[in-house]
């Protein structure tokens, strides 16, 4: 049966965005809940646990084998640092890093001297680090992962002929949402299709009736369609190529 998105277009006074609070009250979702008067709840539907050391000895991965590491985001960082406190080993002073971001590269001041230390980092994405991944071919690579790492990063390593071992570091986790059973959002916003997946374990008799969903990305919308619900608000688009701008534009065409 085709759905009519206009006949599910009604006013919009609560949303929840399935991730943390911002660390800043400069966030555009502060300033959308003030400027049309919304309540807007966070609430990570999804959380980080890290694997454990001797988890990780059991996959044989010794951290001795490797002179260079790419670091896709924090949490990447923060638990090559712990499993190598784990495993106590010192990292050397001449390890290479590699970073997908420059802010990922500046994350790295929490652990090490910045300025004494060889680090590389890209503009975004692991594209970006092509031509400097280039010159250092012949470095042994660790790469530390979630169990759900992004395949596309391990497809476009292999193209380039990088000798890296994944490592799965840390995990990710359904949290435990059953304080929300009886809670009722306008909108629920969506970023990963693990969010998506936690939705349907926490619970499994999920109607969704009028609440608009939002969803960034076309894996997370994909999930969303997958699991038989009804996309309302797509982004990035042309239009809004971000996600507080798609949910702006929506609540103001319902006023």
């Amino acid at each position: 049966m085709e759905i009519n998105l206009e006949d599910r277009k009604t006013k919009v006074k609560s949303i929840l965005v399935t991730l943390p609070a911002p660390e800043s009250e400069k966030s555009p979702y502060y300033d959308i809940a003030a400027t049309l008067n919304l309540k807007i709840d966070f609430r990570s539907f999804i959380h980080v646990e890290g694997v454990p050391a001797k988890e990780i000895r059991k996959e044989k991965v010794n951290l001795a084998d490797f002179n260079a590491v790419i670091l896709t985001s924090r949490n990447a960082a923060d638990h090559y640092f712990r499993v190598c406190e784990e495993m106590r080993f010192e990292v050397p002073a001449e390890m290479k890093y590699f970073c997908i971001s420059e802010s990922i590269a500046l994350y790295l001041q929490k652990y090490i001297q910045y300025r004494k230390r060889k680090i590389f980092f890209g503009k975004q994405t692991p594209k970006d680090l092509a031509e400097v991944l280039k010159k250092h071919t012949t470095e042994k690579f660790l790469y530390p992962c979630s169990d759900v790492a992004a395949e596309a990063t391990e497809t476009f390593l292999r193209t380039q002929g990088i000798d890296f071992t994944p490592a799965v570091l840390f995990k990710t986790v359904v949290s435990d949402l059953s304080d929300l059973a009886e809670v009722f959002y306008d909108i629920i916003v969506f970023f990963s299709p693990s969010s998506v997946q936690s939705l349907l374990i926490n619970f499994p008799n999920f109607k969704q009736n009028n609440t608009r969903i939002a969803a960034f990305g076309k894996t997370t919308q994909q999930a969303i369609l997958d699991a038989g619900l009804i996309l309302d608000i797509p982004a990035p688009t042309p239009e809004a190529p971000s996600m507080t701008m798609a949910i702006e534009q929506y609540i103001k065409s319902v006023r």
